[in-house]
Parts: C-alpha cells; structure tokens; sequence
C-alpha cells in the first residue's frame, strides 16, 4: 500500500498512478487519538486500519498523482533521525574534509552515532527546498527513508524490521559552516520526505534498494542500500537503545558519494523503482520575519 498526504493535509491512497482521498479516515483516527501520545496517530493505526483504508479507497475515484500537490507522507514524527555517514563512498568523499577541518567526527557511526534533525525541517515535495542561505554552500544528500510504525527500545536486530511501518525517498539537505551538523541540517526544507509511504509488507527486503538522484536532468547521485554501513536493522537497533522509537519517527539512513551544491532555480529528481519519483524545486528562501 501507498499513503500519500497532498493539498491541505488530506490523505490519499496512491494506486496505479492515482491518488484515491480517504481524508475521512484520517480525520477519525485523529479524532480517537490522544492528545498526549507520542508519534503519528496515523501511521500508528495502519495495521488495524488498512483494510478500511483501501476499501473506502476502492469507493472514491482517483485523480493523477501529478495534479495533486505532495507533503511529507508522516505528519507528527516524535522525531527526525539521521544516519551521518553509512555509506563507504561517501566516508571516503568526505575524509579530505575531515582533516582539513579537523573534524571531531571519526567517519564511524558506532563511535559519532547519528544526529537529529528538528521535524520542523521536513516538507514533502511539492513544498520544496528554500535556501536559507545563498551565499553559503548548500548541498543535496540522497537518502533512503525508514518510518518507524511500532514503539520500541532496546530493539534486538532480528526483531528490528517488525517495527518498520514503511519506506520514502528523502533528502538530507545540508548549509556547510562550522556550525553543529544538526543546527546546519534543520533549516525550514531541509528534510525532504516523499513521494508516499510505501508500507512494509510492499518493500520486503529494505537491504536492496536501488536510489537515484540527478539536478536538472544529469544524475549525480547513484547507489543500492546494500551498500549501508549500518543496514536498516542495525541502524534501529542502534537508535533504540539510546531512544524509545515511537510510530511516525522518521530515519535517514545516509548518503552515498555524488554531493554536491544546489542553486534556485534547480529542479533535483529522487527516485527508486521499488519506491516511486520525486521532483523537488529549489528556491530562495523568502526573507523577512512574521
């Protein structure tokens, strides 16, 4: 199954290239939910609740996914994790930096561990990215995405996959600086998730995802999850026994090598056979202050 959120919050069922609305659905889960819980009702009540979903999907005639604008497919992750180098290209792209800059981090996750990033950062792709700043060097990362659909902590690696609800393509935005990693990667766009979620039981074997990025066109970042470091079960395990992972909770699992600068006016291009396509503008951030 594929969840979609679009247009002013509404929920869709993505099937065969059409988005089918089951807002109503959404609106009642939401409405039985606590205010006080942890994570995203929504993507909590998917196990209970997909034969609903794709039922009262079956009832409402779909548009094309292209006439629809796209948010991030999870609305209130507990948080936004991030994998900061899982990936042996990227490590190695990144290692002259490193030393130049006598970077405090290893290039090792078990010894730096992962990073958050404020969930405020997360759009879907319709929003797009806007450059905070433009005189600064703002580079795209290629990610794949893990959204977490059970409560868990101390997770053991053989049990980690029964608490992934899903699966999106994402994008790691980052502003070079000597600012810390988090405060330059959480700027507003700055975690791009999408197209849709594609849920677990469609995505069997997270180990081999083919992903693709390209900037207007030209491709510039090209890998498979079978690269990772840290795979998919290692990376929830590690996370769980430092935090309780909570349904909703979104995890960045790296980038490969290819990162480079973005400019306004660029159009970057995610995709994955197994997951879908997104298209993500570029912009100026619209400065002034509300």
């Amino acid at each position: 199954m594929r969840i979609c959120r679009f247009g002013d919050d509404r929920l869709g069922i993505v099937i065969d290239g059409l988005v089918h609305d089951v807002t109503p659905l959404q609106a009642e889960i939401r409405a039985s939910a606590s205010y006080v819980m942890k994570g995203d009702a929504v993507v909590a009540a998917l196990p209970e609740w997909r034969e609903r979903f794709l039922s009262e999907a079956g009832k409402v005639a779909g548009v094309p996914v292209e006439s629809v604008d796209l948010l991030a497919p999870v609305a209130r992750p507990s948080k936004t994790m991030a994998a900061p180098t899982n990936y042996p290209s990227h490590i190695a792209e990144m290692a002259p930096a490193r030393e130049a800059n006598k970077s405090k981090h290893s290039g090792d996750i078990g010894k730096d561990g992962i990073f958050l990033k404020a969930n405020s950062a997360i759009v879907g792709p319709s929003e797009g990215v806007p450059l905070r700043f433009p005189e600064r060097r703002t580079d795209h990362e290629l990610e794949f995405v893990v959204v977490i659909g059970k409560e868990g902590s101390d997770i053991a690696e053989a049990d980690a996959l029964d608490h992934v609800a899903g699966y999106c393509l994402g994008l790691d935005m980052v502003v070079r600086g000597p600012e810390d990693r988090s405060f330059r990667k959480s700027c507003d766009g700055y975690a791009v998730l999408g197209p849709w979620l594609v849920t677990a039981d469609e995505l069997t074997d997270p180990g081999k995802v083919p992903l693709m990025l390209k900037v207007n066109g030209e491709v510039r970042q090209e890998t498979n999850t079978e690269q990772l470091v840290y795979g998919v079960r290692r990376l929830i395990a590690f996370a769980s026994s430092f935090y309780t992972l909570y349904p909703g909770d979104v995890f960045y699992t790296g980038t490969c090598d290819g990162v480079a600068r973005v400019f306004p006016g660029d159009v970057i291009t995610v995709e994955s056979p197994m997951i879908g396509t997104m298209n993500v503008p570029v912009r100026a951030h619209a400065t002034g202050r509300s």
